[in-house]
């Protein structure tokens, strides 16, 4: 297993990449409205990327996924195809997947919407799945084994009586969209990467209101949860650095820090 470690160069052109990725997540919001199709969000970020940012989508054609964006509706845990017969309805939860490549290097990042009226079982899905994600970054911080990051995740999500998809998980980024090493959201003791400054991965936990189990559909993205309960996630690109970490997708709507201090 090889794990690049990023230069201050290879750095720079991450932070704008991730900002960019982030950027079209603040731009999407105000058209996310009981009614829309998962279609026409993916067209609206499309032009955005190629036309504003003059960036490239990298979702777009890789291993043949045909759209910009991935849309996750509801049950639908992660890669959902956007498309017209797809029409967000008031108390609906959709994740938005977007990433980018600018000047060759690679910007990933999602966050979920309710769109309408939010109930009080998909606000706490949601609010649950971003604390995990913001709690795991607490833990960063060269030296540690990357399982910490699983471990704290997990635990946080099933003390609320949630679950946390195992299939799938984040990993290393910088010029290919897919590197090593794998992160994954829950305990694993082999899951042994220490983590080094200059790292730059993703952390995304997908968390379900029912069991973790998952289905892959036909179109041979899509996955859904197994029992078709709720399911939500959040991803963010991060860079290990000297004491912590560094978030390279904050968004403007967010409180927390860009940059976290993790020497305890």
């Amino acid at each position: 297993m090889t794990i690049t470690i990023k230069n201050c160069t290879e750095i720079k052109k991450m932070r704008i990449a991730g900002r960019l990725a982030a950027e079209v997540l603040e731009m999407i919001e105000k058209y996310i409205k009981p009614g829309i199709t998962t279609s026409e969000i993916d067209k609206i970020c499309h032009n955005y990327i190629i036309n504003k940012q003059k960036a490239i989508p990298a979702c777009l054609g890789y291993r043949g996924f045909p759209n910009s964006i991935c849309t996750s509706v509801n049950e639908v845990v992660c890669h959902g195809i956007p498309n017209n017969n797809d029409v967000l309805k008031n108390g609906d939860i959709i994740n938005i997947d977007i990433t980018i490549i600018k000047d060759l290097y690679h910007g990933d990042t999602s966050k979920m919407f309710i769109v309408g009226t939010p109930n009080i079982q998909n606000e706490l899905l949601c609010r649950i799945t971003q604390k995990s994600l913001y709690l795991s970054l607490k833990f960063i911080k060269p030296g540690i084994h990357i399982n910490v990051l699983g471990e704290q995740i997990q635990k946080y999500v099933e003390e609320n009586n949630f679950s946390v998809v195992r299939e799938y998980c984040g990993h290393g980024i910088g010029k290919k969209f897919h590197e090593e090493p794998q992160v994954l959201h829950y305990r694993n003791k082999f899951c042994n990467t220490i983590l080094k400054k200059g790292m730059i991965f993703t952390v995304e936990p997908m968390v379900n209101i029912g069991g973790y189990q998952v289905n892959l559909m036909q179109d041979g993205w899509t996955v859904k949860t197994k029992d078709n309960s709720l399911s939500a996630q959040y991803e963010h690109t991060v860079l290990v650095t000297s004491n912590g970490c560094e978030i390279l997708t904050l968004r403007n709507d967010e409180t927390i820090p860009s940059v976290f201090i993790n020497t305890k």
